[in-house]
């Protein structure tokens, strides 16, 4: 999965893609490097984040998935309004990723569920102003489980589908770093679920902090895309069913240096 933020604030490209003309161009590209997906995403959910108007968020991702869509790209979007993502879909999107996981929205299961597309559940326990003081667990990876078990429960009873339901653990979100590397070791406990996991650690503050200065500086966010890589790498070969991340080849390569190394082991 692909990223492209048309947004002037995320975290590590916010302006970059920020008009429509230079979005669609940047989705078209990461498809020719082998994106599988493009999650357009109008909302920056970076740490601190002030959230957008409604109107706001639609100009800027509807005219970008439905160009996309027209060029035959396979379109998320990344969002937590109901009607946005219902938008969203009539303009050709065919995967709705929720950060909130129908937390920020209760209308968001009732709309996917009504849309049909697969819906990403994250989890999550409160807006980006505040989410770090939520980051209070005993065992991370059992909480994160029974909470995204819990959100499972209430998204099919609004009539999603199991079909539909793909999870993340949400890494960045109410969570620091010790829970980021916690949660991606016990990837096989969460696919333990049943349901596709998503695994979003491109870029975050967590791998630049592992690999800080000396003097404690961390690594800017463009300088970590080769820790993105072996997360990608590790995540593959432990289960997970997609990576999202900002530069999609040598990403692309990763998984399939996974899936090489999972069929000679499968073999011996």
């Amino acid at each position: 999965m692909g990223v492209v933020n048309v947004t002037p604030d995320s975290f590590s490209d916010g302006g970059l893609w920020f008009d429509e003309t230079t979005a669609v161009q940047h989705g078209l590209k990461l498809v020719q490097e082998g994106a599988d997906l493009v999650d357009v995403g109008g909302e920056s959910t970076r740490p601190g984040a002030a959230r957008v108007p409604l109107e706001e968020e639609l100009a800027r991702v509807v005219p970008v998935i439905r160009a996309l869509d027209a060029e035959g790209v396979t379109v998320s979007v990344d969002t937590m309004r109901a009607e946005v993502a219902e938008a969203a879909v009539e303009a050709g999107a065919k995967l709705v990723n929720d950060v909130s996981g129908g937390l920020a929205d209760p209308d968001m299961p009732r709309v996917v569920a009504a849309t049909g597309v697969p819906y990403v559940v994250m989890h999550w326990r409160g807006h980006s102003h505040d989410m770090y003081s939520r980051a209070v667990y005993a065992d991370v990876v059992t909480e994160v489980r029974e909470e995204l078990s819990k959100r499972v429960d209430l998204v099919l009873a609004e009539g999603v589908t199991e079909e539909q339901i793909v999870l993340d653990p949400g890494l960045g979100f109410a969570k620091n770093a010790e829970h980021n590397w916690t949660l991606l070791a016990g990837i096989p406990k969460l696919a333990e679920l049943g349901f596709p996991l998503l695994i979003g650690a491109s870029r975050k503050r967590f791998l630049g902090r592992l690999l800080a200065d000396p003097d404690g500086t961390p690594r800017p966010f463009s300088r970590s895309d080769d820790a993105t890589l072996a997360v990608t790498a590790l995540a593959a070969e432990a289960g997970a069913w997609c990576v999202r991340v900002h530069e999609v080849g040598p990403n692309a390569d990763a998984v399939r240096v996974a899936a090489a190394w999972k069929r000679a082991g499968a073999n011996t």
